[in-house]
């Protein structure tokens, strides 16, 4: 499926290759819940987890998958390598090359760049988030949990609810919701949905959230991404909240296996109400763990790793 290729998004990968790494994850699931977490797979292999912006989840699930598959793993963040003393991407890319690492996993605030690695390259490239663009292990992960309580994906109903414009996250599920045969509902304001939404994710724009939700099979908040934001978007975040959060009462209107999905980390209170992330529906913790899960099937599919 993955073997000797990148992983740089979504966009191209068909059904059949969704599906696998997702059954691949899976077994890394079983693997991960052993009192010995660890398997020899990539032993010997080197990892480089290059981190341009600040992540909590992201960087030690990816950590946390290649130490479980015996590879070498080292994290480099921007701020304490030579990128803060002004070294570009280029630079950069050629000294990781120099070092002869098998895979790269980097993170970074301009959309591309891991395609520009991955021609400068010669180790397997993984996109854990860049700019505006996507985040595909991230969509990967939330795939495996909808799979887990629902069941196949096609034919289901998911809203997602929140700053889509600023959201890599709501990119990748949105491309790959629609490559597994779901229906996606949007909802957000004016202010924080992208242009050309519809004709190019082919997904139902619903001006509230209560139209976006109803008969859901999946409801995804997005976090509000200040930081990507310029101002006036947004009149305040009690507003945004009163308009667009998810509580209690909203969820009535959702089917009763609905489940509650949050990339994190949660704006409690904003985008979702405390009583809600602490419920049974939430499955926010089952998206962490089934990281560490699809982050070690995707190292193991791109390296090719001997069998676990």
């Amino acid at each position: 499926m993955l073997i000797g290729r990148n992983l740089l998004g979504l966009r191209g990968l068909g059904e059949e290759t969704i599906d696998g790494i997702l059954d691949t994850a899976r077994g890394f699931k079983d693997i991960s819940r052993r009192t010995i977490k660890k398997v020899p797979t990539l032993r010997g292999r080197t990892i480089l987890n290059v981190f341009y912006e600040a992540s909590t989840r992201t960087r030690v699930s990816f950590e946390l998958a290649g130490k479980r598959l015996s590879a070498d793993t080292i994290n480099i963040s921007a701020s304490g390598s030579s990128v803060s003393k002004g070294e570009s991407l280029l630079d950069m890319g050629q000294t990781l090359a120099a070092m002869r690492a098998d895979a790269v996993v980097i993170r970074h605030g301009h959309s591309g760049a891991p395609h520009y690695l991955a021609k400068k390259l010669d180790a397997a490239i993984i996109n854990a988030g860049d700019g505006l663009h996507e985040h595909p292990t991230q969509a990967l992960l939330d795939f495996m949990t909808m799979r887990e309580h629902l069941g196949s994906l096609r034919g289901k109903e998911v809203a997602i609810v929140g700053d889509i414009k600023h959201s890599r996250v709501a990119r990748s599920n949105m491309l790959g919701l629609r490559t597994m045969g779901a229906k996606v509902r949007v909802a957000a304001p004016a202010t924080l949905l992208p242009v050309g939404l519809v004709d190019e994710y082919g997904v139902e724009r619903c001006a509230t959230v209560e139209e976006a939700i109803e008969g859901a099979h999946v409801v995804m908040a997005l976090r509000l991404q200040h930081e990507r934001m310029s101002s006036g978007l947004l009149p305040s975040l009690r507003e945004y909240a009163v308009r667009f959060g998810i509580n209690s009462t909203r969820l009535k209107k959702t089917r009763p296996e609905c489940v509650v999905m949050h990339p994190g980390p949660v704006n409690r209170g904003v985008e979702l109400e405390p009583d809600v992330v602490d419920s049974g529906r939430s499955v926010i913790l089952e998206q962490v763990e089934n990281g560490v899960a699809v982050r070690c099937a995707v190292l193991y599919l791109v390296l090719g790793g001997d069998e676990p």
